[in-house]
């Protein structure tokens, strides 16, 4: 399909810059895909749009301060890495700038000798596999020295990185943080789990593969960057067994989404694994495992945006996101959230 089928004006000043002062006070749009309706409401109204018997699923893993800023041994050029994903030890894919001058070979210095970076592989657009080493241990280097890696598109800085995670962020990994989750609080999943809905954690690593933009202009020639999820066997067979008593299944953001989906897909059911998936839904995609989505609102011609429209129909989404921008809705990580739901 032609990208530009899933562009739509957004003003600028719609680009939510910090998050709502509380998480569950954010706007809710809560859309009838079936009925093709929809109505605005605050967040914590969500409890309205569950049912007992639902299975929620949501994606605990945990950003970790992925950004570091350094400088090139030898020549003392500034650069900067964003770390993406282990690939084993001390190795690490990682998007960095400037690409060109990092070449294989090239050392990065961060922190005055406290921890350093050798280039060992070259990829492409801008990927390179980094080597790292230190003294200590790992994740609490990158604790002192890295950035929280949050979107270009926000430029105020954050009073908190915990604003930057979900309440039930556990599994250290994430390039990025599961936005979608932002809303839910404590207070919030008690009253979900009270009203006899039952709560699913999967985790998948947010890495290139989530916001990395399209640059073709087909989407048949688009491929996402694999990312690694985990489904443990208690979540599988609580996921069978609702799916096996037509009972919803409710994914809290698209990451959620993509988890379950890949993962149902393949296997025809919902089963134990951890594994890389490189799953792009866009319309016409066959929904298999998700009946309801939790999610905010995305950029312009993104992945994003492609995976609503396969779920909820492309001009019903452009539609409400029309209604979303004329209402002044809050864009992006730190912005407002919808529900699409039908059955």
């Amino acid at each position: 399909m032609d990208i530009n089928l899933f562009d739509f004006y957004l003003p600028e000043e719609l680009i939510a810059q910090k998050p709502a002062d509380k998480r569950d006070h954010s706007k809710l749009l809560a859309i009838n895909k079936i009925n093709h309706t929809y109505e605005d409401r605050n967040f914590f109204d969500i409890l309205e749009y569950l049912r007992p018997g639902d299975v929620l699923v949501r994606n605990n893993t945990k950003v970790i301060p992925a950004r570091l800023l350094g400088v090139k041994e030898v020549t003392g050029a500034k650069c900067e890495l964003l770390l993406l994903h282990r690939v084993k030890g001390d190795v690490w894919e990682c998007l960095c700038k400037p690409a060109k001058s990092l070449k294989a070979g090239a050392v990065v210095n961060f922190g005055d000798g406290k921890l350093f970076a050798k280039c060992i592989e070259e990829k492409e657009e801008g990927l390179r596999l980094f080597e790292f080493s230190y003294d200590g241990i790992f994740l609490e280097v990158l604790d002192s020295l890295g950035k929280m890696p949050l979107p270009p598109y926000i430029r105020e800085q954050l009073c908190g990185n915990d604003r930057y995670q979900t309440v039930y962020a556990k599994h250290e990994g994430s390039a990025a943080a599961p936005t979608a989750g932002f809303h839910f609080t404590p207070e919030l999943f008690k009253a979900i789990e009270d009203k006899g809905i039952t709560i699913v954690d999967v985790t998948l690593h947010i890495g290139l593969g989530t916001f990395r933009p399209v640059k073709v202009e087909d989407t048949k020639d688009h491929v996402m960057h694999s990312e690694v999820y985990e489904v443990s066997k208690e979540a599988a067979d609580t996921l069978n067994k609702a799916k096996k008593e037509s009972r919803r299944i409710v994914a809290i953001g698209t990451t959620s989404v993509r988890t379950l989906e890949a993962n149902y897909s393949k296997y025809n059911e919902f089963k134990e694994t951890k594994e890389a998936t490189n799953i792009f839904i866009e319309p016409g995609y066959q929904f298999k495992a998700v009946d309801t989505i939790i999610t905010n609102f995305h950029l312009p011609k993104s992945t994003l945006i492609m995976l609503v429209s396969a779920f909820a129909g492309r001009e019903f989404t452009l539609e409400f996101y029309k209604h979303a921008v004329e209402s002044k809705y809050r864009f992006f990580s730190f912005g407002d959230s919808m529900i699409i739901y039908g059955k």
